[in-house]
């Protein structure tokens, strides 16, 4: 989380760090987020479209190790040394057949 928010610091003007640290890391609404940063609704969402098209980005491209994916970042393999992906069956021991047993039932003999 903290290389998260560092790289968002780097990235981002201080304008954009607020929205981004009032909406996307304390969670507020756009309401609350408008009333505090006092932008309207259009120009707020524009805004955080841009963030999010800017981070994604940044996310991304970051060396060593992107932040995204998660994956790719947790289990911290560098994309210069990722082997392609590797095809493989399991093989399974088949269950042993049942023998079909048929159902008898009594009939009634028409008279």
């Amino acid at each position: 989380m903290a290389d998260f928010v560092l790289v968002s610091r780097r990235t981002l003007t201080e304008h954009e760090y607020r929205i981004f640290k009032y909406h996307f890391l304390l969670g507020a609404d756009w309401n609350l987020c408008c009333r505090k940063l006092k932008m309207d609704r259009g120009d707020f969402f524009h805004e955080v479209y841009r963030i999010e098209k800017k981070l994604g980005r940044t996310f991304r491209e970051l060396e060593p190790h992107a932040l995204f994916p998660i994956d790719e970042y947790f289990n911290s393999t560098p994309r210069s040394t990722v082997a392609a992906p590797t095809l493989f069956k399991v093989e399974t021991e088949e269950a042993p057949k049942k023998a079909k047993t048929m159902m008898k039932f009594p009939l009634k003999r028409a008279a």
